[in-house]
C-alpha cells in the first residue's frame, strides 16, 4: 500500500492501536489518522459516520473494543456485549456508507467453542457452545466477522477480520480488576517482591494451558495481511506455542526477581481448559510471530516499571 494512504485506526490509545501506530510509523506511513474517545465517540452513530464520510480513509484498523479478563468479562456481561456491537457495527456499516474499501477488525481468540479440538482452527467458529464466562464479549466479535463478511457479500467490500490469541505488551491494563492473567502476573509478582511476600496467589489451578503473543507481533501481523491485499476472511493469529497457568506464572517470578512459592486459589475459575490457536493459514502466506514468551515477557515488564514502577 502507499506509504500516503490516509490509515485510520480506531482505538489508537489502547494495547493493541498503539502497537499499530509503532508499526505503522516504523514502515514509513505518513498519514496516520487518529482520533481519542474525547473527540470521537465511537457509540455514537451519527458521529462516527460523520467523521468517515469526511475524512474518507484508504484503511481502517478497528481496535477499538471494552476488554478485560475473567473477572471483567463474567461482570460486565452487559457493557461488553453492548459496547462491542455499537462500535463495530457503527465502524464497519459506516466504513461502507463512506466508501472505504478496505478494513481490518480485530477479534478474540474467545470466538471459538469452549471445548473444540486443538489446535484450534478457523473453520471450527459456530461449532459448539462458547466458554460461559465471556460468552457476551464472544458473540459482539462473532456478530463483527460476520458483519464483515456480509459486507463483502452484499456491497463488494474488501474487508477481513484477524483473530488474536492473548495478547501483552506495551501499554497494556494492569487493573487487577480487569486486566487479562498476564498482566495481572506481572503486578502480582512485583508487588508481592516489593512486600516481600512469600507466596503469590494464582486464579484457578494453573492447569489451563493458553497461547501468548505480543503485542507489537499482531501490529506486524495485521500490517503485512494489509500490504498483502488480503480482501476477506479470517485469520488465527498466535505463536502456535501454549504453556500452563503455573508455567507462565513461574516465569513472570523469574523475569521480575520474585523468589516465593506460587499458591492457587481454587476458589477463582479456571475458565477454558486449553485455547491454541492454528497458525497455518497465516504461516501460509508468509507471516509467523518472532518474540519468544520469555523475552516479551521481559519487555512488558519494563513497560510496567517505566508507567507502574514506583
Amino acid at each position: 500500500m502507499d506509504r500516503a494512504a490516509r490509515v485510520y485506526i480506531a482505538g489508537h490509545n489502547g494495547m493493541v492501536g498503539s502497537a499499530l501506530v509503532r508499526r505503522l510509523q516504523q514502515a514509513g506511513y505518513t498519514n496516520i489518522l487518529t482520533r481519542t474517545r474525547a473527540e470521537l465517540e465511537l457509540l455514537d452513530q451519527a458521529a462516527t459516520h460523520a467523521f468517515l464520510a469526511q475524512e474518507k480513509p484508504d484503511f481502517i484498523f478497528m481496535a477499538a473494543a471494552i476488554v478485560g479478563g475473567i473477572h471483567a468479562n463474567n461482570t460486565l456481561r452487559a457493557d461488553f456485549i453492548y459496547q462491542n456491537l455499537m462500535v463495530e457495527a457503527n465502524l464497519i456499516h459506516g466504513a461502507w456508507l463512506a466508501g472505504v474499501q478496505r478494513l481490518c477488525f480485530l477479534g478474540s481468540s474467545c470466538i471459538y467453542p469452549r471445548d473444540c479440538p486443538q489446535p484450534i482452527k478457523e473453520d471450527y467458529l459456530l461449532t459448539g457452545p462458547l466458554e460461559p464466562t465471556n460468552e457476551p464479549y464472544a458473540i459482539a466479535k462473532i456478530a463483527g466477522i460476520k458483519l464483515c463478511e456480509s459486507c463483502n457479500r452484499q456491497h463488494g467490500t474488501k474487508y477481513f477480520s484477524v483473530m488474536p490469541t492473548n495478547l501483552y505488551g506495551a501499554n497494556d491494563s494492569y487493573d487487577l480488576a480487569s486486566s487479562h492473567v498476564l498482566p495481572a502476573l506481572i503486578r502480582k509478582a512485583h508487588e508481592a517482591k516489593q512486600r516481600g511476600d512469600n507466596e503469590l496467589a494464582v486464579w484457578g489451578s494453573g492447569k489451563p494451558m493458553r497461547e501468548f503473543l505480543f503485542v507489537d507481533d499482531l501490529a506486524d501481523a495485521c500490517v503485512f495481511l494489509m500490504e498483502k491485499g488480503i480482501t476477506d476472511g479470517f485469520y488465527n493469529v498466535g505463536t502456535g506455542k501454549d504453556v500452563t497457568i503455573r508455567e507462565l506464572a513461574e516465569i513472570v517470578m523469574s523475569v521480575v526477581g520474585f523468589a516465593g512459592r506460587i499458591v492457587f486459589d481454587a476458589t477463582k475459575p479456571d475458565g477454558t481448559p486449553r485455547k491454541l490457536l492454528d497458525v497455518s493459514r497465516l504461516r501460509e502466506i508468509g507471516w509467523q510471530a518472532r518474540t519468544p514468551l520469555r523475552e516479551g515477557i521481559a519487555l512488558a515488564y519494563r513497560d510496567f516499571m517505566a508507567r507502574h514502577g514506583g
